[in-house]
């Protein structure tokens, strides 16, 4: 199967789905083209997934699909931003027609569940790594950011942690139990938090998603803000399934590993009072912004590291 073929075949499709009127132009050209409505910020992220490092060898398609436009529609999310489209440099060992009708597949579940339409991108041959670019729109300076964390600001998380990376010794087995299905879904199938982040829009001093960790993330914030913050760590939430497999184990779990794809946001006191009670329920308060810089952890086990993924050495 040649390049074109594949694009026709596989791809194209996908961008005739539907989507945003922003669109008007997707694949087939040289470039896509998106028309940014008046008053509105565009916001863009690119994350590239490589094979064994991002992701097992051998991964199921289907769930690399769905995955990889995950990760990259979470960081849309963490800016509070509407998502359009977005872009795909797919680069294939070979033209595998099941395979990539089964990574098609888990794309487009993926674009659906997310709002967001392929607008374009790039195939070529080499070892198996992903590069996808999203789009997304926002209220004219209104977008989340990191840097807005003030003195006295609630720390607030969405979801559970640590199920995604108490899935990872459970990627090849073949017939897991009950409450391994339940972590390796957080790892096959993460939700960004995409509805939730529009809705923090106006309330939320600072945001971003947890991708390498709930410390290490965090002490991004307080680095961006000039803060530091209080953590209380018996407040941070777990799921059932994840302290049923690990117990004592679980919280560092949930505070040091990667992939969870949930928002960490801090929020007023006072914006806090106005949120919905929808919105609130969605949240989690497990701590409070600083004046004195660093991040300080209250309760649970003593010696648990703050320092997260990092590509080129565990620091933070």
């Amino acid at each position: 199967m040649g390049e074109f073929e594949l694009i026709r075949q596989f791809f194209q499709p996908l961008a005739a789905a539907g989507g945003s009127s922003q669109l008007l132009l997707g694949p087939g050209d040289d470039c896509a083209i998106q028309r940014v409505p008046p008053g509105r910020d565009l916001v863009f992220s690119v994350d590239t997934l490589v094979e064994g490092v991002h992701f097992p060898e051998r991964y199921s398609p289907f769930n690399l699909g769905w995955r990889s436009l995950a990760v990259a529609a979470s960081d849309l999310a963490a800016m509070g931003a509407v998502p359009v489209c977005f872009t795909l440099a797919l680069t294939l060992p070979e033209a595998n027609e099941h395979w990539l009708s089964d990574f098609a597949e888990g794309l487009a579940k993926a674009s659906a569940a997310f709002g967001i339409t392929l607008a374009g991108g790039d195939t070529t041959r080499g070892p198996l790594t992903l590069s996808i670019q999203v789009h997304g729109t926002v209220a004219e300076g209104k977008c989340l950011r990191r840097s807005g964390a003030a003195p006295g600001d609630l720390v607030c998380v969405s979801g559970t942690f640590g199920d995604a990376g108490a899935a990872l010794p459970y990627l090849d087995t073949v017939k897991p139990s009950p409450l391994q299905k339940a972590v390796l879904t957080q790892y096959h199938h993460p939700q960004p938090r995409v509805t939730l982040g529009q809705q923090l829009v106006g309330y939320a001093s600072a945001a971003i998603d947890v991708s390498d960790g709930l410390l290490a993330d965090l002490q991004h914030v307080l680095a961006a803000s000039g803060v530091g913050a209080r953590v209380q760590v018996d407040e941070v939430p777990l799921s059932a399934a994840l302290q049923e497999l690990h117990g004592n184990k679980a919280i560092e779990l949930a505070l040091t590993a990667g992939d969870d794809y949930q928002l960490c946001v801090t929020i007023s006191p006072g914006q806090w009072s106005r949120l919905s009670e929808q919105v609130r329920a969605e949240l989690t308060v497990i701590g409070q912004i600083e004046a004195e810089p660093g991040l300080r952890l209250e309760g649970g086990e003593e010696g648990i590291s703050i320092q997260g993924f990092d590509h080129f050495g565990r620091t933070v």
